[in-house]
């Protein structure tokens, strides 16, 4: 009767695994059949031209800046925030501080909010300050979208960690700050994976950046003009009544998947770099 239920059960899992396997497959598939026939070097080097949208040349150069822009950004804030608040909850915090699973319950709460909610607030924020829709706001909505992803990611590596290290060097005469330097190296692969999650969610989101961001058909030469982002471009393509328009939408789609890689493979060989006297 085990035996049974066991090979039920694996064959259960061979087929969920299988499903989501085919899914991605198609997806992939869908995007890169649609869209690489009007991939064009056009339409990575140049920025719109009047009537892009109806099918017109030009390409999507303002978005691909933008999206990079307003990513790196949000990613420096969110990194500057989140390693110090982790650190400090984990190794400056008694174990079983009630502060620390204050900060977790509230950053569980704000893991789960949609990102259309950090758009409307982000939104109503502006308006009280009197800001315009600009790349500032942008990188400030985007940082508070990714940075529950990133802490949470990266407070539960870090609760990974054998206490025995922090307690020898301790014991050797280190400072905390000497601590945390050296358990950050130890740490830097739980990192980069909690920067790679946060940039997963944070580039491909449209709903924060609709309203905060803004749209524009030029490139953001300061933090408070509009920016263009890729997952609004693709929006926008998509809602177009032109087969050609619709298929640069999937064009767009693999700039995003490539960019995405390239800021994976950079975080990856950075961890490895900075992570070379891993103890």
């Amino acid at each position: 009767m085990k035996h049974l239920e066991e090979k039920i059960f694996k064959i259960i899992m061979i087929c969920a695994a299988m499903l989501i396997l085919g899914v991605l497959v198609y997806i992939i598939a869908t995007v890169f059949y649609r869209g690489l026939p009007a991939l064009t070097l056009d339409m990575i080097t140049k920025l719109p031209g009047g009537g892009f949208y109806l099918g017109k040349e030009g390409g999507v150069l303002n978005a691909i800046v933008g999206s990079v822009y307003i990513i790196i950004g949000s990613l420096v804030i969110s990194i500057l925030i989140s390693v110090p608040l982790v650190m400090y909850i984990n190794f400056y915090l008694p174990a079983k501080s009630v502060f620390a699973s204050l900060i977790r319950f509230s950053l569980d709460i704000l893991f789960g909010i949609p990102s259309i909610v950090y758009g409307a607030f982000g939104f109503a924020l502006m308006i009280f300050l009197g800001v315009r829709a600009s790349l500032l706001g942008g990188i400030l909505t985007v940082a508070m979208l990714i940075m529950p992803i990133m802490m949470r990611s990266f407070d539960e590596i870090t609760r990974l960690l054998s206490r025995d290290l922090p307690d020898a060097l301790l014991s050797l005469g280190a400072t905390k700050y000497e601590m945390v330097k050296v358990i950050l190296k130890q740490l830097m692969p739980g990192l980069v994976t909690a920067i790679l999650l946060a940039i997963g969610r944070g580039i491909g989101d449209a709903a924060t950046v609709l309203f905060t961001a803004g749209y524009t058909d030029n490139i953001p030469a300061s933090l408070n003009q509009p920016a263009a982002t890729l997952p609004l471009s693709i929006f926008f393509q998509l809602g177009s009544p032109v087969e050609e328009v619709q298929n640069r939408a999937y064009a767009s789609a693999i700039i995003l998947t490539v960019i995405i890689l390239i800021l994976s493979f950079s975080a990856r060989y950075f961890s490895s770099k900075f992570s070379k006297h891993k103890i």
